[in-house]
């Protein structure tokens, strides 16, 4: 960013900001984070980059249309479900190293997906790709937790990173459309190789951190009930999109996952070396935090889901057009967390920033509840992102920084995770959740109002957006409720005055 101090100055910050240490901070972590912002952005980009790819690739391979959404499905289960096990095994062998192995095995798992034969190839390659993406997210955030410790530097290096998690799907979707229109679907995945390859090389130059905690074991019992119980929410979610929410096997995965996962919080409380310190989720700023990041992507990603379909279904655009589309919600994004919440957060109280931002992703989703079939993307659809785009870049920021602040370093990984886990869960239930109501929704209206044979294109079409118009109403309610978690539960101070416990304490 041009108002990051340059090196030179912030390398005589006190030697107080370390973590317990009377080394002066390190002067090219400002570089470093270039290439930690690298890799999350390579994983966030991974989430949607396929999407407008999929067309393309199930044509190429023969998948039907009842396997194809395993090429997402493949992804967001292993990424979400093993999220908590990334993180726990970074702060075991030191984040670092596991950064790096994330990185090496995120770009194999793309060039087996890039060179696949056959669905099933491209299912394994892509559910690979989530395995390392769960070492490789909560490394990179914490980190970036590790690294930057005093609040000012902290707020612009957090905006940064906050920008990239909001935008980074936005940005997926249009690299996605100009390599599928321009490439092929396959440099889809193969375009993660380079940016492996030069993330690699700058960790090895760039980053340093702490050895790990090996005098602490790995949580057998907990990664068995937690990364269980994960990957039986998440896979329930993703089922109830195809198959119904009354659906036996959706019914019992998402059944069985709430008990595997109470099972979990019970075993927590009683292992000698837990996968998820319970003292983590006690903490009620970090609590607000993972509540608020859940809510928050509910309503986004369903959004994603809708405006894809809407601007290559109902408006006619190209999947070029249509990346282009979202291009001014991610200038927003990035505009909040970078220039508005990077700047106050050090003199503002967290909440001061989620809650209105909430409001204001709140009001944008409202706009687009006024959309019809013949809406203008001028009048219609870019004020809308304009206000979506602004309310996630004040609230990322904070939350990303207010969750991660004042950890034990031991914990840095898993508390990491959690904020991952938070935004992957929240994703697949708002994608799963809103697509279920809008594809009912748009049944009952066709139902009705399908009176003329000769007009069934028509009703289809103004059913669709009818559908998900509908849908979108929740994903305002949603966000509604992540204003009021962030208000009432998140109660840190200014990062850059005094020292609340859970918010600016001493590391």
């Amino acid at each position: 960013m041009n108002d990051s101090p340059p090196a030179e100055a912030i390398s005589t910050a006190p030697a107080s900001t370390a973590h317990g240490t009377a080394d002066a901070p390190d002067p090219r972590r400002w570089w470093g984070l270039v290439i930690i912002a690298l890799a999350q952005l390579m994983v966030v980009l991974d989430a949607t980059i396929v999407n407008i790819a999929l067309p393309s690739a199930q044509k190429a391979l023969g998948m039907s249309d009842g396997n194809r959404q395993w090429v997402i499905t493949a992804y967001t289960l292993a990424f979400g479900g093993l999220l908590l096990l990334g993180g726990r095994i970074a702060d075991l062998v030191g984040r670092k190293r596991t950064f790096i192995i994330g990185l090496i095995g995120f770009a194999v798992a793309s060039a087996i997906g890039g060179a696949a034969e056959s669905p099933a190839m491209l299912f394994g390659a892509r559910a690979l790709q989530g395995v390392f993406g769960a070492v490789l997210a909560p490394s990179a955030l914490s980190l970036m937790t590790t690294t930057f410790t005093d609040p000012r530097e902290r707020g612009k290096a957090f905006g940064i990173y906050g920008a990239i998690a909001g935008a980074g799907a936005a940005i997926g979707l249009l690299l996605g459309g100009i390599l599928t229109s321009y490439a092929n679907w396959r440099w889809c995945l193969y375009v993660n190789i380079p940016i492996a390859a030069v993330a690699v090389i700058g960790a090895l130059m760039l980053l340093h951190d702490r050895p790990g905690h090996r005098e602490a074991k790995l949580d057998i019992p907990g990664v068995i009930l937690g990364c269980g119980g994960l990957v039986a929410v998440v896979y329930g979610f993703s089922e109830a999109e195809p198959r119904g929410w009354s659906d036996s096997l959706v019914l019992t995965l998402l059944i069985g996952g709430v008990v595997l996962l109470a099972a979990f919080v019970f075993w927590q409380s009683k292992a000698k070396h837990p996968l998820l310190p319970l003292r983590i989720l006690a903490d009620r700023n970090r609590a607000g935090c993972f509540l608020t990041m859940g809510l928050a992507t509910i309503g986004m990603f369903g959004l994603f889901l809708f405006m894809t379909y809407y601007f290559q279904g109902i408006l006619g655009y190209t999947p070029v057009r249509s990346g282009l589309a979202f291009l001014p919600m991610s200038a927003m994004i990035i505009l909040g967390s970078t220039q508005i919440s990077a700047r106050l957060l050090p003199r503002t109280p967290p909440r001061l920033l989620m809650v209105p931002g909430m409001l204001l992703a709140a009001s944008g989703l409202a706009v687009l509840t006024q959309l019809g079939v013949d809406s203008a993307y001028a009048t219609h659809v870019l004020p809308a992102e304009l206000l979506l785009g602004l309310g996630m870049g004040l609230t990322f920021m904070p939350v990303f920084s207010t969750a991660t602040h004042g950890v034990r370093p031991q914990d840095a990984g898993v508390t990491s995770a959690m904020v991952n886990t938070s935004q992957q869960v929240g994703g697949s239930l708002g994608t799963a959740l809103l697509n279920t109501i809008a594809t009912s929704a748009t049944s009952t209206y066709v139902g009705q109002h399908l009176t003329n044979p000769a007009q069934k294109a028509q009703v289809l079409r103004e059913g669709i957006v009818h559908g998900y118009t509908q849908a979108i109403w929740w994903g305002v309610a949603a966000m509604l409720l992540a204003a009021v978690a962030s208000g009432v539960l998140v109660i840190a101070r200014p990062s850059g005055r005094g020292a609340p416990a859970g918010a600016a304490a001493a590391h």
